[in-house]
């Protein structure tokens, strides 16, 4: 199963910065179980949305070159508040050193102008092909589907036209 936690794409300097945001609401299945009686989104999907956004903005800023973007390292996770249905997760990740392997980020989730959970995160990119030159065309095939779902995430024009209209 493939879930995407970050709905919409707001802001992007490539190769520095990206912000992204969560809508959270009742739609979601995982709140039945956590916790009922007090629904609130579990501090693993926090994290997996930081490192969504991150991963977004590795691709974005290597125009797509990996098929492959995963979190290899994740340290000083904080949390700090809980995420309700109804809110907004804000989600903030900024480049601080990349390799021709790594990059290591800095993540930071928020609600509202406040903190709820941040990290360092260490995310890895490659191809699949790079290891096994039989996968090349999955390769092909998976920064195809990423770049579609890119486009529905980050609509530039869009944001700059929601920012005038404020």
């Amino acid at each position: 199963m493939r879930f995407t936690l970050i709905d919409r794409i707001v802001e992007l300097v490539p190769g520095e910065k990206i912000t992204a945001i969560k809508n959270l609401s009742m739609a979601e299945e995982y709140l039945a179980d956590h916790f009922p009686g007090f629904p609130v989104m579990p501090g693993v999907l926090m994290l997996e949305a930081m490192t969504q956004a991150s991963a977004w903005l590795i691709r974005a800023s290597e125009d797509f070159a990996h098929s492959t973007v995963v979190l290899k390292e994740a340290r000083n996770v904080k949390y700090a508040n809980f995420v309700q249905p109804g809110q907004t997760l804000t989600v903030t990740a900024e480049i601080s050193e990349q390799d021709e392997r790594l990059t290591k980020l800095k993540a930071v989730g928020s609600v509202e102008g406040s903190p709820t959970v941040s990290a360092r995160l260490v995310l890895e990119r490659y191809n699949q092909g790079d290891r096994r030159p039989d996968r090349r065309i999955a390769d092909d095939v998976v920064k195809l589907k990423m770049r579609e779902l890119f486009s529905l995430l980050y609509q530039p024009e869009t944001s700059a036209a929601r920012a005038n209209a404020e």
